[in-house]
């Protein structure tokens, strides 16, 4: 199987994508302040924007959709037709294993940052208190999802390389083999004739 460019490119561009809406996670994360409530002497915690949210979803989809296309390029390593022995086919494993490891922990943190973020507590306290607690999401948590995004781009690149070479190897080496059997044959059958005549 020879190296797909427009595959390479789609994989590329949801992986850098998804990057780029969870750095936006990032910078749009929910932020919470205490503020008195105008109808009776309590308190209660005021809520910025979900943005976060949305953008955390949509590079856990867009990460979802690039595996799912390098999965079915690739026949999930196991489920091919198999890869010549060498250089190439280590590679691919390791890479597949990096790829999958990196994928899910981008995923996990993308999720996560999304739940928490969009969980708003209420909690309500007498005015003037200064230790009511309005739970946000800690920073780095997007962060850590777009670095790992990254890891999974780079995982993921090297192992459609690796194992379109490995996969390439294969088809020329049995076609080799072959062809060295018809000639083979052929020069076998020729001297028989020859012996005939």
């Amino acid at each position: 199987m020879a190296v797909s460019v427009t595959i390479l490119v789609l994989v590329i561009a949801l992986h850098l994508i998804a990057f780029v809406f969870a750095i936006g996670a990032e910078r749009r994360r929910s932020e919470a302040k205490v503020l008195p409530d105008q109808y009776d002497d309590r308190t209660y915690c005021s809520y910025t924007t979900d943005a976060s949210t949305v953008y955390g979803l949509a590079a856990v989809a867009l990460l979802l959709l690039s595996q799912a296309v390098l999965t079915a390029v690739t026949r999930c390593l196991c489920c091919g037709k198999g890869l010549v022995s060498g250089c190439s086919a280590t590679c691919a494993v390791v890479s597949f294993i990096l790829s999958w490891i990196s994928f899910l922990g981008a995923e996990v943190c993308l999720l996560a940052g999304s739940a928490r973020n969009a969980y708003h507590t209420k909690y309500r306290g007498y005015f003037g208190r200064h230790d009511l607690s309005c739970a946000t999401l800690r920073k780095g948590v997007f962060a850590a999802g777009a670095a790992l995004t990254l890891l999974s781009m780079l995982a993921s690149i090297l192992y459609y390389w690796a194992h379109s070479r490995a996969d390439t190897g294969f088809w020329e080496k049995h076609r080799n083999e072959g062809l060295g059997l018809a000639t083979h044959q052929h020069h076998h059958h020729q001297g028989v004739d020859s012996d005939k005549a």
